[in-house]
């Protein structure tokens, strides 16, 4: 009776609580029940009512309500949500938001209050609420898309900094958000797609060939992708995430990718992947299933971690399996010699059910690859001769299912396996060589009748599955060899007539109607042969993770392969995009701030994690643009050039009106360039002369153009500041900002084509000329001495030390004259950009004749390269003379590897096998930079990305020269101008992907040395350190 009170309302509950105590005063016969109930009530209003200072005890409080399952005490429950979802502490707020589910699960009704609360709770911009919040979403109101909006943003740029949980949580909901909000950016890829598929499985070729026409034609018609800016926002924020330690984050950004990103950059995630198979076994099965799933759909992601999927004998059964999947998901033309030869060793296993896997798994890939696949169905012949019962029975399952596909040209096949009907006692694969037997009778016409006649004796005794095969066998031998086999057969079906089972039963009566014409059988009798002899298709061979794809990656159901309660269907792509306007936010007329405030402001505000430069997504304006461009610096210019800035501000805040906000920020930056020129700061202008433009278009021109005219300018500090003053009141656009730079007189011929020089030091890339000019031609003698003159060190640099490769270069013995019959073959790694594809590695092979005769028609065939490797082979030499010498280049693209590259080297009579292995330090190419470069992006290569070793140097290795001429001919590399005495450093990137490699030096007392690589791809950081060591060693 006394629970009434707990609906009262919450301005009523003082004066509920006294009255309530005055009544229990003067009750002292109550009975126990009645009195326990009245204080579990005292209890509730106090917990409601508890204000207390500490947000620990103000939270433990709600989190204790929201865990008494009474239906009777929501409305109080609904009132301390509301209360704490606006408490000051953020944990408070968080615990209402963990509170918000269990009310919803005790009270439906009560989701239109929580809905608000919801929504309030999704405009905290504390990333403590935020994960807590997000699930609240997922559990009361997934389908309030409109909610997200307005949030949206908020929440990819507060992803980084959430806890773990609730990391997975918002990333979760964001996928299957954009899944509802962006366009396909793979959608015309899969229009294609879809017109090959129908051109491979329709009957005629016409069709499929209207039908690739037609797709061609929408994707024609289709407008070109271009990328929503929140689309990019959500990629570019959760990539970072892939390297969390938590392996459900990784999982989760994995599955965000795989169902968001564009083709091309899906393959970030493979690597991350791969990392955690390293960790243990419950998540490496719940990886593996995802990989599986991916690597159908995406095979080349994993194909460079082919070796990270092999098998080890300490795997658990179930990860040995989901290996096996993923091994023959990324078998293709190129691996599959390496692959077959890893499944001979697994077949040796003890371990029966990964064999039996094994097996299955060998017979996939003799059906996806028609090259391998006699030699597949020959190594499981072999193993029908196997002591172990059920190796033989998995590998009769799987010949089966190969003869089928060309069963003429395996007749022996089929006869061998006939013989093992007296050994084999595994059910299936008896039933499968009976099944073999019947089909292709007419193969092996004297061995089935005997096989039926040994079937017949054992009948009774026989499983049910080979019962029924054994019926079939009977049926199609009396319709095509009745003489033989018509007693046989009655036989048989006398003996299933009075089977136990019933089906068996069946199909005996079924039999005997359809193949023995009666009187009273029907006009099925007559298609008796068509019905048992028709053509059976071969089957397929598919993955159990083929349709698995249309589960979210990382989900429950995706792991059950079955929808598991709670699951949330990813939405399909849209065919229209959906207005982007509605994540705008609208920012209040308060939050706008003076113009001083908002230019200190633009001047600290810098993203705090930042992805590389020139990823910048397109939400970024022009002026944020142009701040950041002219912000961005070295240490050494902005300290040199402090007062100077200080001393513009001063001027163009006085000169210069608060409207014209935009004008002065130009003005500030050239005022600010203009004055440390004056001052004289040679290191700072040189630091600034060799910086690459960083700016895009237009934008960077102008500024290449201002700086060669503040060269030229002599005067004084004042003159170049009000000269940069007037020309900031006319530039008013980028446009205008050309014209008044193009206006200007032309400078000095000479000096211009000095700075062109450096520029091209900077930006160097290589030229499609098949002699490329030597890089000591671009250091000119002013460069020198401006060099000279930066006083890094006592000794000046010499254009030598600039030099990616000081020293000779090394040649090889490709093919002895002996071998080769008078005609000798040697290479060298040229270090010269290939003429035709910038990504190939330069070989120069020098030809020459020793013999008596000439050598004719000299030419490369049959490359055999590793899978990613390409050769460009060099024309065809006709004829060289004896005596004489002819020097070629060819390109080879070693894929970033050491692996060999095999070849034919074809003359008119004969064929020589030749192989080019390259050292790691020819895998790679200078790149130029300067220190302030080389340390930010050292700072980018840490952890895994570096690696050190101490050393001692040789005797001879004594002094920067040295040095440098060891470490250039080990590797191509160029070096990096050091302020250190002490310290050498090195900068190059790998030929075909690009990756920097930077190398520093450090030498101590003693000829003890440390020297660091730092290279984003670990296998040539480790080789790299190996081959340095040895050259300074000696």
């Amino acid at each position: 009776m006394l629970w009434i009170g707990l609906v009262v309302s919450h301005r009523d509950l003082p004066a509920f609580i006294s009255a309530h105590s005055r009544s229990q005063r003067g009750r002292s016969n109550v009975t126990p029940a009645i009195f326990s109930n009245d204080s579990r009530l005292l209890n509730i209003i106090q917990i409601v009512q508890a204000e207390d200072p500490n947000q620990l005890i103000r939270a433990s409080a709600l989190r204790v309500l929201s865990s008494i399952r009474v239906t009777i005490i929501v409305p109080i429950m609904m009132l301390a949500i509301r209360e704490a979802a606006s408490d000051m502490s953020p944990y408070v707020r968080k615990t209402a938001a963990h509170a918000i589910p269990k009310l919803y699960s005790l009270d439906p009704d009560q989701k239109d209050q929580l809905i608000e609360v919801i929504e309030k709770l999704l405009a905290d911009k504390t990333t403590l609420v935020a994960g807590s919040v997000v699930m609240a979403f997922e559990e009361v109101c997934p389908e309030r898309i409109d909610l997200i909006h307005k949030n949206y943003r908020k929440l990819c740029n507060l992803l980084i900094d959430v806890e773990e949980w609730g990391q997975v949580v918002i990333i979760n909901m964001l996928t299957r958000y954009a899944r509802t909000q962006f366009l396909n950016p793979n959608a015309n890829e899969s229009l294609l797609e879809e017109g090959t598929e129908k051109a491979f499985y329709g009957s005629d070729e016409d069709e499929g060939k209207e039908e690739k026409v037609e797709a061609a034609a929408l994707v024609a018609k289709r407008k070109p992708y271009v990328m929503d800016p929140d689309h990019r926002l959500l990629l570019r924020n959760t990539k970072p995430l892939l390297q969390s330690r938590n392996a459900a984050v990784v999982m989760a950004v994995a599955q965000l990718y795989f169902h968001l990103a564009p083709k091309a950059e899906v393959g970030v995630i493979a690597k991350a992947l791969v990392r955690l198979m390293r960790s243990h076994s419950e998540v490496q099965y719940v990886v593996l299933q995802n990989v599986a799933t991916m690597s159908i759909k995406r095979r080349g992601m994993f194909e460079p971690y082919l070796k990270s999927f092999y098998i080890r004998s300490t795997d658990p059964t179930q990860i040995k399996v989901l290996k096996l999947e993923v091994l023959t998901n990324l078998a293709n033309e190129t691996n599959i010699s390496t692959i077959l030869r890893e499944f001979q060793t697994y077949i040796k296993s003890m371990d029966k059910d990964f064999v039996a896997a094994t097996i299955q798994a060998i017979g996939r890939c003799a059906t996806s690859i028609g090259e391998v696949r006699d030699t597949c169905l020959n190594g499981l012949v072999q193993l029908l001769s196997n002591r172990d019962e059920l190796v033989v029975a998995e590998s009769v399952v799987v010949i089966k299912k190969l003869l089928q596909m060309q069963p003429e040209r395996h007749s022996d096949i089929i006869k061998h396996m006939a013989k093992l009907t007296d050994n084999i006692q595994v059910p299936m694969a008896r039933a499968s060589i009976l099944w073999l037997i019947g089909e292709y009778c007419e193969h092996i016409p004297k061995i089935a009748p005997d096989v039926l006649r040994k079937m017949a004796k054992s009948f009774t005794n026989e499983e049910d599955i080979v019962k029924l095969q054994v019926l079939n066998l009977a049926a199609k031998l009396y319709l095509t060899n009745s003489k033989q086999t018509k007693l046989l057969t009655q036989y048989v079906l006398n003996l299933a007539k009075y089977d136990q089972n019933y089906d068996i039963r069946d199909r005996a009566r079924f039999i005997r109607q359809l193949i023995v014409p009666t009187d009273k059988s029907g006009a099925l009798s007559k298609y008796a042969k068509k019905l048992f002899l028709a053509l059976k298709p071969a089957p397929v061979l598919e993955s159990p993770f083929k349709d698995r794809d249309h589960f979210q990656l990382g989900s429950l159901s995706h792991l059950l392969n079955a929808k598991a309660g709670g699951y949330q269907e990813l939405p399909d792509w849209p065919e229209v995009a959906p207005d982007p306007s509605v994540r705008n936010v609208e920012v209040p007329e308060w939050t706008k701030c003076s113009s001083r405030e908002k230019r200190k402001e633009k001047k600290v505000e810098k993203p705090f994690y930042s992805d590389s430069e020139g990823e910048s997504g397109p939400t970024e304006s022009a002026d944020s643009d142009s701040d950041t461009g002219s912000g961005t610096g070295s240490g050494s210019e902005e300290s040199g050039s402090e007062s100077g800035s200080e001393e513009s501000e001063g001027e163009s805040e006085s000169d210069k009106e608060e409207e014209e906000e935009k004008h002065k920020r130009k003005s500030k930056s050239r005022a600010k360039k203009s004055t440390q020129e004056s001052e004289g700061s040679e290191p700072s202008s040189e630091d600034e002369r060799k910086k690459p433009p960083k700016g895009k278009g237009p934008k960077a021109a102008s500024d290449s153009e201002s700086e060669e005219e503040e060269e030229e300018e002599e005067s004084s500090s004042e003159s170049s500041e009000s000269e940069s003053e007037g020309e900031s009141e006319s530039d008013t656009d980028t446009r205008m900002k050309q014209k008044t730079c193009a206006s200007k007189p032309p400078p000095r011929q000479p000096k211009k084509e000095t700075e062109m020089s450096l520029l091209d030091l900077d930006d160097f890339e290589p030229t499609p000329s098949p002699q490329v000019t030597p890089v000591n031609n671009f250091v000119s003698s002013s460069l020198v001495t401006d060099l000279e003159g930066l006083s890094l060190s006592d000794s000046a640099l010499s254009p030598a030390a600039v030099s990616p490769a000081s020293g000779p270069v090394k040649s090889y013995e490709l093919l002895h004259r002996i071998t080769g019959e008078g005609l000798s073959v040697s290479y060298c790694f040229s270090r010269q950009p290939f003429s035709h594809d910038p990504h190939m590695v330069s070989v120069q092979m020098q030809f020459t004749n020793n013999g008596d005769t000439e050598a004719r028609n000299l030419r490369i065939q049959e490359p055999k390269l590793q899978s990613g490797m390409r050769i460009a082979e060099f024309p065809e030499i006709d004829v060289l003379p004896p005596g004489e010498t002819v020097t070629m280049v060819m390109g080879i693209d070693f894929s970033d590897s050491t692996q060999a590259a095999n070849f034919q080297l074809c003359t008119h009579t004969r064929k020589f096998f030749l192989t080019i292995q390259p050292p790691v330090g020819e895998l790679m190419m200078p790149v130029f930079m300067t220190e302030n470069e080389f340390k930010k992006e050292q700072g980018q290569l840490t952890g895994m990305n570096e690696i050190t070793e101490k050393l001692t140097l040789g005797e001879t290795c004594q002094g920067d020269a040295a040095i440098v001429q060891r470490v250039t001919s080990t590797a191509s590399l160029s070096r990096v101008p050091c302020g250190s005495e002490m310290k050498c450093r090195f900068a190059g990137k790998t030929v075909t992907s690009g990756s920097l490699v930077l190398v520093t030096i450090v030498t101590r007392e003693q000829l003890v040395a440390q020297l660091t690589v730092n290279c984003e791809k670990m296998l040539i950081g480790t080789m790299l350190v190996k081959d340095i060591l040895q050259a300074l060693s000696q």
